[in-house]
């Protein structure tokens, strides 16, 4: 319940409308991108990053200014910031996939597999998108 049930449908819909290859899992890509942010609020500076799915949700959260403002406030405290790279795919620039995975974790929040299918491949090191979303993004506390 990080969002009200009106919200939540709102946000839902616009992922549905302007992502419709990715209809059929909109709600899902909405809870992972609110247990994610809810991860970055209780982390601040971790610089964590969303996978590529997760992303839709915080990108379209985002358009939604004045909302995903009072989100912030209420649940970080603060503005979370979306802070792209310069350089996306370029590695160490933030926390990585796994480590993000296991933030949510740790903050009480389930994790679908499904949505985080690279997070696996990133604790050795290995896979290309274990270090941002696909534009290459992650919080920063700024």
């Amino acid at each position: 319940m990080l969002v009200t049930p009106q919200l939540f449908d709102r946000l839902t819909a616009r992922i549905r409308a302007d992502h419709p290859e990715h209809a059929h899992q909109a709600e899902n890509i909405m809870v992972e991108a609110l247990a994610f942010l809810a991860a970055c609020a209780a982390n601040p500076g971790a610089g964590l990053g969303p996978s590529e799915l997760v992303d839709i949700g915080w990108h379209t959260f985002l358009m939604y200014t004045e909302e995903y403002a009072r989100f912030s406030a209420r649940v970080a405290g603060r503005f979370i910031h979306h802070q792209p790279d310069d350089v996306p795919g370029q590695t160490g620039s933030g926390a990585g996939l796994a480590a993000t995975v296991k933030a949510i974790k740790a903050t009480g929040y389930r994790v679908n597999p499904a949505l985080w299918p690279s997070a696996g491949d990133c604790s050795s090191g290995g896979g290309d998108k274990c270090s941002q979303c696909y534009a290459g993004c992650a919080d920063t506390p700024k």
